[in-house]
C-alpha cells in the first residue's frame, strides 16, 4: 500500500503531540492518532513501525524541544542568572507541554542512540551552565543532581495540580532555586578552603 497523500512522519509527530498535551502521554496510541488524522490505523503503519517506535519517536521530539528551549534561555548568561533563566525555562515547557513533558521522563531506551545523545545533552546543558561554580568530582555531579530534582519535582507538583493555595508557583520556584545557589556558594567556598593533599 503506498502512503497516503499529505500524511507523512512529521505529521504524524505533531499530532501525536497534541494528543499527549491535549489526554496526557499514555492517551498517544495508534488508534487515537488515526481517529486524530481521519485514517485507518493499518496506514499508520506505512510511516511508522508501531506503538514503541511512535512512543520513541515522540519522546525524541520531545526532548529535542526541550533542548532547544533550555540551550537558548541560557545563551550568554553565567552563574546565577544562567540557573535562573535555566528553571524558568524548564518550568515553563513543562507547562506549555504537559504531554510532551511526560514523554522527555521515559528512561532513554539503551538501544536507542539518538535518545541516549539528546538526554546526554540536556544533562551536559545542566553540568555547563554549574560548571560556573568550579565544583569538581563527586561535588559536581551532587549539584547536578539537586539541580535536575529541584525542576523535576517542582513541575511534576505543579503538573499534577499539587500547589492548590493562590500564590505564585513562579516565586516559589524563584526562591527554592535561590535556596539551592546559596548551597552552591557554599559548596564552592569549601571547595576554595580545602588543602591540597599535594601541598602538605
Amino acid at each position: 500500500m503506498s502512503p497516503r497523500i499529505g500524511l507523512d512522519e512529521q505529521t504524524l509527530l505533531r499530532a501525536a503531540a497534541e494528543l499527549a498535551d491535549e489526554h496526557g502521554f499514555e492517551a498517544v496510541t495508534l488508534a487515537s492518532l488515526a481517529q486524530k488524522l481521519h485514517v485507518r490505523s493499518p496506514s499508520l503503519y506505512n510511516h511508522i513501525e508501531g506503538l514503541g517506535a511512535l512512543r520513541a519517536k515522540l519522546a525524541l521530539h520531545s526532548l529535542s524541544i526541550l533542548h532547544g528551549d533550555l540551550a537558548a534561555a541560557v545563551q550568554g548568561l553565567a552563574g546565577d542568572e544562567a540557573v535562573f533563566a535555566f528553571g524558568e525555562a524548564y518550568a515553563a515547557f513543562a507547562r506549555r507541554h504537559p504531554g510532551l513533558y511526560e514523554a522527555t521522563l521515559r528512561a532513554p531506551d539503551r538501544n536507542n542512540s539518538e535518545l541516549e545523545r539528546i538526554s546526554a545533552e540536556i544533562v551536559g546543558l545542566i553540568v555547563g551552565v554549574l560548571g560556573y561554580y568550579g565544583l569538581e568530582g563527586d561535588a559536581a555531579i551532587h549539584a547536578t543532581r539537586g539541580l535536575r530534582s529541584i525542576l523535576h519535582g517542582f513541575s511534576s507538583i505543579e503538573r499534577s495540580g499539587g500547589f492548590g493555595i493562590a500564590l505564585s508557583v513562579e516565586v516559589s520556584q524563584k526562591l527554592l532555586i535561590s535556596a539551592f545557589l546559596a548551597g552552591i556558594h557554599v559548596m564552592k567556598q569549601e571547595e576554595t578552603e580545602r588543602p591540597n593533599p599535594g601541598s602538605q
